[in-house]
């Protein structure tokens, strides 16, 4: 029996997908909840698998666009023993054509006539013939000349004792000097440089992202305002106790779970940061849901963690790792996109020391959150080394204003800066 392998549904928005890539090929034997293909749309990347043990024909190649409930492929079901014994088809060796092996057949008859040659060649006395003069035989016989590289001036064209002399001074001549090579110092100049180019089409991930930052920068009067951290107090708090932390609670203890909580205590303090517009209207959300841009091989996507108010810090953690898994094995669904009313960005995970993030609409704020250095400041009046990190706060100016923005940031230093202000659960 065969059944169709169509493109699923991942969400009403969501009408087309790019097939980026088939797994299996065409004919292959596959075995039931084995991977097919891998689904590319403007939100999310998915795998398919079958829904059956069978022989795989391919509908529709990857690279091109498919329809939500499109039939890519067929998959002829295998019944009974056959089922358990499903093999990864090999690849035969290609036959060998007849050149090939006449090729291979005439070698040794060329090696055996190689030598012969060259034992003639090494062997002055049988290049010279015997119808030369005697102080012809005996000159070439002496400097191992080859006397059939020699012109011959003579009657008939023999070869002389002058035409001998001739080509050893010929010989021994320096070489003239060659002409300056142009291309050599100058290519430009004589042969343009190969300039290559690759074209590719854009992801539907790639696409999306384009669209929402440039509307994020039409629709919106986006602003960023910036603070400093002493990352001190929650790098010894996760020292101190981050071996019982991980033992009790499976996850080990990061930074994010921290920036969340106080993100959602400075969001309780500047609701209007929480708050998006809605044509004429400010909605503003009785709930969390923080969004964590997670930076994937495909682009960057940003699930989110739902009342995060209510969550602890290994549930957030938790949360955090579970998104990063899903996101590597492609099994992250578009629900788990949708809804955040704040987001939180780290690019310190790759060094930035310092950015603007852009809005990500219809949001009203982001926090970019940076790398850690160590840095002189001062503390009670006296210069010291602290563990410093600069944090960015970009927001929508037609919302919230600069006292509300810079109120937030301080709301997040606080807490970073005395964590016990924070519940933790350990």
């Amino acid at each position: 029996m065969a059944i169709e392998i169509r493109v699923p549904s991942v969400g009403e928005s969501v009408t087309e997908a790019l097939l980026a890539q088939w797994l299996k090929r065409d004919g292959d034997l596959v075995r039931k909840d084995e991977v097919l293909l891998v689904l590319e749309t403007d939100k999310v990347t998915l795998e398919v698998t079958a829904q059956a043990t069978g022989r795989l024909s391919i509908r529709v190649a990857q690279g091109l666009t498919v329809k939500i409930g499109q039939v890519v492929g067929m998959l002829e079901e295998v019944e009974g023993q056959a089922a358990g014994r499903v093999e990864a088809p090999r690849a035969a060796a290609p036959p060998a054509d007849a050149e090939s092996v006449a090729a291979k057949k005439a070698e040794p008859a060329a090696e055996e006539a190689l030598p012969a040659k060259l034992s003639a060649a090494a062997s002055p006395s049988a290049a010279v013939p015997g119808d030369l003069p005697p102080s012809v035989r005996r000159l070439v016989a002496e400097r191992g000349i080859d006397v059939r590289e020699i012109p011959g001036t003579g009657p008939g064209g023999r070869v002389t004792k002058g035409d001998v002399l001739l080509y050893l001074e010929s010989r021994s001549a320096p070489a003239a000097a060659p002409a300056p090579d142009t291309a050599a110092v100058c290519p430009p100049c004589s042969a343009p440089l190969t300039e290559e180019k690759t074209r590719k089409p854009m992801s539907p991930i790639r696409r999306r992202i384009a669209e929402r930052l440039l509307q994020a920068r039409q629709t919106t009067a986006m602003l960023t305002t910036f603070n400093d951290i002493d990352m001190g107090a929650v790098l010894d708090l996760r020292r101190r106790y981050k071996e019982a932390f991980e033992k009790k609670h499976g996850v080990s203890l990061g930074l994010m779970s921290f920036f969340v909580k106080a993100s959602v205590e400075a969001l309780k303090a500047v609701p209007e940061i929480n708050a998006y517009i809605d044509g004429g209207d400010i909605v503003y959300p009785h709930y969390y849901h923080i969004g964590v841009a997670v930076g994937a091989e495909r682009g960057l996507v940003v699930p989110v963690i739902r009342h995060a108010d209510r969550l602890s810090f290994a549930e957030i953690e938790q949360a955090v790792r579970g998104f990063v898994e899903r996101i590597r094995e492609n099994r992250l669904t578009l629900a788990e996109l949708e809804g955040g009313t704040f987001t939180i960005t780290n690019g310190g995970v790759f060094g930035s020391l310092l950015s603007t993030p852009i809005l990500n609409t219809p949001q009203s704020g982001i926090l970019g959150m940076h790398r850690i250095d160590k840095r002189p400041v001062v503390v009670d009046d006296q210069i010291v080394i602290r563990p410093m990190m600069y944090v960015a706060l970009s927001y929508d100016h037609r919302i919230v204003d600069g006292r509300e923005a810079v109120t937030f940031l301080r709301h997040i230093k606080e807490c970073i800066e005395n964590p016990e202000r924070i519940l933790m659960e350990i």
